[in-house]
């Protein structure tokens, strides 16, 4: 088994609901397991024109070779709908591995860690909130990067309420109290 860390982001059509559902769908792979997942974040495109995207990173473990979970990711993608017209074009799904294991891969067609892991808030912030400690490969430790990337607008969704008083009523208990 591989630890490997997958950056998801979409910005066409229901985002949010592609990103969880991708999640999901990444889960029932008989061969990976997800482990943890990041809180979602709205980012603005990088060189790249179109709506906000929303991201999330996943960390996951896997018996997939790195090869054939670039294949899983590409498959996921063209399953959400996902083209490539044009570089940086807008996406319903874009699937990164951001790292696997402690590898570091420089092939034509795959470079992990993700070649702009570093760079890009959308990616490192997730990151950290999963594991803080976390040494990128060629890089050092992901929370010592994040004030490289402090300028790129980066905005925690805050998710449904998640009060007690709300989870109560969901589990059918008679407190009709009001959740703010």
């Amino acid at each position: 088994m591989t630890v490997a860390y997958l950056g998801l982001g979409a910005n066409l059509g229901d985002a949010r609901q592609t990103l969880k559902d991708a999640v999901v769908c990444l889960a029932q792979q008989h061969t990976i397991s997800v482990l943890a997942k990041s809180s979602l974040y709205r980012t603005a495109p990088i060189d790249a024109g179109g709506d906000d995207y929303f991201n999330c990173v996943v960390k996951v473990d896997t018996t997939l070779p790195v090869r054939h979970l670039l294949a899983l990711c590409h498959k996921i993608e063209h399953q959400f709908g996902r083209e490539r017209p044009f570089r940086n074009a807008p996406r319903t799904l874009d699937l990164d591995i951001l790292l696997y294991g402690d590898q570091s891969i420089d092939e034509a067609d795959l470079t992990v860690p993700h070649p702009r892991l570093a760079e890009r808030a959308f990616a490192l912030v997730p990151l950290v909130e999963i594991d803080a400690a976390l040494v990128i490969p060629q890089h050092g430790r992901a929370d010592t990067l994040l004030a490289g990337v402090s300028h790129q607008r980066i905005e925690k969704v805050k998710s449904p309420c998640q009060c007690p008083m709300l989870n109560a009523l969901t589990a059918g208990s008679a407190d009709k109290g009001r959740c703010e």
